[in-house]
């Protein structure tokens, strides 16, 4: 992990844009309570074929209003190259100089991919057109993408993106430090030497991370599964547990070297403040 010993550390949190009233009241809510933490930045994120586009723009806009330093997500997959061009030249516009490009996913019924279908063609595009006006952060998976054939297919995808431009890499969430360290060492090999920041999914509802496990391909292992199964629908016991498990992991990656920490907040603040706290994020 000597690469990622070297970066500097950085923290932020994620968002989704809100969809109605009461939800964008909580959002609010929950982004005036996360400010007080001070994150480097803060991302939000995009639907499936640009189907919060707008939603992800409004929100961006937002919170840099706020005063937060921005990200949005911006996925290829079923977008056209002019579309993609006009998001970029409206962020720039607004001043955003920080992309988190992606793939993303074809939503069902939409026949055609678009003009791409991966997101190295994301990244490509993004630095033919705009040079060095926006940091441009890529996802990685130590624990596979879902989709790939083989975890060497994988790190090449990922390896290809860093070729073409990217400057920083997000993990999908995983609860086992051991694919992180693991990954960021093969990482080395390829010779890919980006900060790969270890995203972190807090535990507060087990039958809704189980959900978002099975879909995205993150591992729960077996025995957090197993404790979680047996606190049934007792939800304070399965956030506390859930915290204890989150600010472990989070120790270890950091003592061992990790550059910072990226929070999927899932529109909330309490679980992020109490890792956030536990961990004595602050005085770091």
């Amino acid at each position: 992990m000597h690469s990622q010993k070297d970066c500097p550390n950085i923290f932020s949190f994620e968002f989704f844009p809100p969809k109605e009233a009461k939800a964008s009241a909580n959002f609010h809510e929950a982004a005036a309570t996360l400010a007080r933490l001070k994150p480097h930045y803060v991302s939000v994120t995009y639907g499936a074929g640009g189907s919060t586009r707008q939603g992800t723009y409004e929100t961006i806009r937002s919170l840099h209003e706020q005063g937060f330093r921005t990200a949005p997500h911006l996925s290829c997959i079923g977008a056209t190259r002019t579309s993609l061009l006009e998001q970029l030249h409206a962020y720039r516009a607004l001043g955003i100089d920080h992309i988190v490009a992606l793939g993303g996913d074809l939503p069902s019924g939409m026949a055609s991919p678009g003009d791409f279908r991966y997101a190295y063609q994301l990244v490509e595009l993004i630095r033919a057109e705009t040079a060095g006006a926006f940091h441009i952060e890529v996802a990685c998976y130590p624990e596979v993408h879902p989709r790939a054939a083989s975890a060497d297919e994988d790190l090449r995808n990922f390896q290809r993106k860093v070729e073409c431009g990217a400057d920083s890499a997000l993990t999908q969430y995983f609860y086992s430090p051991e694919a992180y360290f693991a990954f960021v060492d093969r990482c080395e090999a390829f010779g890919v030497k980006i900060p790969i920041v270890p995203g972190v999914m807090p535990i507060t509802n087990y039958k809704q991370l189980a959900r978002f496990s099975d879909n995205c391909g993150a591992e729960i292992p077996r025995w957090i599964r197993k404790r979680l199964e047996n606190f049934a629908d007792d939800l304070n016991a399965i956030r506390a547990f859930g915290l204890d498990v989150v600010c472990e992991l989070c120790d270890r990656l950091l003592s061992n070297g990790a550059p910072g920490l990226h929070f999927y907040t899932l529109n909330r603040a309490g679980p992020t403040v109490a890792i956030w706290e536990r961990l004595g994020l602050s005085r770091k």
